[in-house]
Formats: structure tokens, sequence, C-alpha cells
């Protein structure tokens, strides 16, 4: 799955009519936050979505009519018990949001966006249109955001975790390299075009230097290569370092690192070992799951819940 942008660019390269709907601002409870995103095109289908549901069916029926008319619009729902019972949606709360069926116009926007390569803030300014907010503009916009850059996924090892955590990571927005000394395994046979692949060994492959902000995953074939890979990566600057294994090897490892001073105390404990939300996982694609939830988790605590 691409990013939404690049969704958005796809759309517009294809010709087909469509609008964009964004949800601008919530109060309360809500099934979805401020920035989410749907494509309705003329024919019914939808990309993206505002939170499902009787909400999303409004904007929906909402969205064809801008379409034909042409006319963009604001909306404002209340997801109480009059309107959402039938369908089981009953937040609470309110939703304020924009139906902009002349999205196709800002195709350029959305081509750079989805290929880009720092940090990009635009927005729908009061008269409707979209543009770029250039740095410092303090004009009055009905709605803006910063589109971050995916955040890097280092992951140590090329096994069954890995090939379970790196196309679920990419769906998720991360930006995955495996790192691996075994090609019969880190290879394009078991991984998503989008993965990139660093194959060599290790003494070579743990020199590299995360970016500012990656996140590390070490899920390398046994107990010898997680201790080689984390004595290297536990001196770089993850924002999140994550190690498989069990309470019981962290203690070892940790009383390993201290006696024979591979690291301090204050170090090993910013590892997270075992990895992953406790969820009684078994097999690897559950595992998978454990360990995306932990890194969505710890992404929001750094970066901030919105991402886009």
């Amino acid at each position: 799955m691409s990013r939404f942008y690049h969704q958005l660019a796809a759309a517009c390269s294809a010709n087909r009519p469509f609008a964009l709907a964004l949800i601008a601002g919530t109060k309360g409870s809500s099934p979805q936050r401020a920035g989410a995103k749907a494509i309705f095109f003329a024919g019914g289908k939808i990309t993206g979505t505002l939170g499902g549901g009787c909400l999303e069916a409004e904007v929906h029926a909402r969205a064809l009519t801008a379409l034909k008319t042409g006319q963009p619009a604001e909306f404002d729902l209340l997801l109480d018990h009059d309107f959402g019972w039938d369908d089981g949606l009953i937040c609470g709360g309110s939703v304020h949001g924009l139906i902009l069926p002349r999205a196709a116009e800002a195709a350029e926007l959305w081509r750079e966006l989805a290929a880009a390569t720092e940090p990009i803030r635009w927005g729908v300014d009061k008269e409707f249109c979209i543009a770029r907010i250039a740095a410092g503009d303090a004009g009055e916009w009905l709605y803006q955001e910063t589109v971050s850059l995916p955040v890097e996924l280092w992951i140590a090892g090329s096994g069954h975790v890995a090939q379970a955590v790196a196309p679920l990571a990419l769906q998720l927005d991360f930006a995955v390299t495996i790192f691996d000394d075994r090609p019969e395994l880190a290879n394009p046979e078991f991984f998503p075009p989008a993965t990139k692949l660093q194959v060599g060994g290790w003494h070579e492959l743990l020199i590299f230097r995360p970016p500012p902000g990656a996140f590390g995953l070490i899920v390398t074939r046994g107990h010898q290569h997680d201790a080689l890979a984390l004595s290297e990566w536990i001196h770089f600057p993850f924002a999140f370092l994550g190690l498989i294994g069990s309470r019981r090897k962290a203690r070892i490892l940790r009383e390993q690192f201290l006696r024979q001073q591979l690291a301090t105390a204050e170090q090993f404990d910013r590892v997270a070992c075992p990895v992953g939300l406790d969820i009684a996982a078994v097999g690897p694609h559950e595992i998978a799951v454990s360990i995306l939830a932990q890194l969505i988790q710890k992404r929001a605590e750094c970066f901030g819940a919105t991402r886009k």
C-alpha cells in the first residue's frame, strides 16, 4: 500500500473525476483524527477513509454532489445517537471537514508530496485553493498540515520475523532497510520491492550509522548475532531500539554488557527487550503485529500522534 499522496498523484494521472475529502478538526470522540482523508471517485470507489460507517457514507454522498456541481464545501457532523445509531456510530463527538472536488488541479503538489525528501507544509485557504505553505506564512487557512517523511526502520536480520515485519512496516509508513550476512535470505525474493537490502559481513554492516530519528530492530538468527548487532547499535542515536527475546535474555545480556563494559546501564535500559507489545503473540506474523504496534506507539511519542 503506497502512501496516500502516491494514491492522490495516481488519481490525477488516471484522469478520473474525484473529490478529496478530509477531516480538518474534531471535538470529543470521533472515529478518525484531524488529517484523515479519502478520495471519492465519481464511479463510487473510495480510497482512504474518514472512519467508515454513516460518517463516511454522508460525506461520500456530499462528495458526489460536489463533483457534479464543482463546488467545494465544508461539513460539520455531530456523531450522536440520532445521526449514528443505525450504523453503531455514536461516538458523541463532532467532526469538521472539507470536500474538494477540484483537488486534481493541485496534481503537481500531490506529486511533489509523494516524492518528498524533506517535510513539506501545505493547506487549503479560505477560497478552497490548495497550495504549498511557505515558511513564515501567517495567512488564514481552512486546513493545514506538515507532511513528514517515513521513519527509517533498520532491521538486523532477514529471517522469518524480519520477513513478516518488513511488508507490514512499509504499509504503515516506515522506510525499511534489512541488514544481514546471508544473501540467500536478504534478497528480493523474500521482501517487498520498496525494501532496501544491505548484505555483507557483519563487521561491514554494523559501521553504518542511522539517520536522525531512525528506529532499530534486532531479530537475527541467534543470541550471538543479536549480541553482536546490539554491541554496535546500542551506541547509535536510534530514537527506538528493540531486541527480540525474553526477559531472561534481556537480564543475561544486560549483565554481560555491563561486565564487559560494552554499554552503560543507561544505554542498555533504553533497549526494548523483549520487543513488542504483550499480546501473547505466537508465530512470526503475530510477533510482527506486536512489534509494529509498539513501533507505532513509539513513533507517536517521538514525532506526534498524527502523521500524514
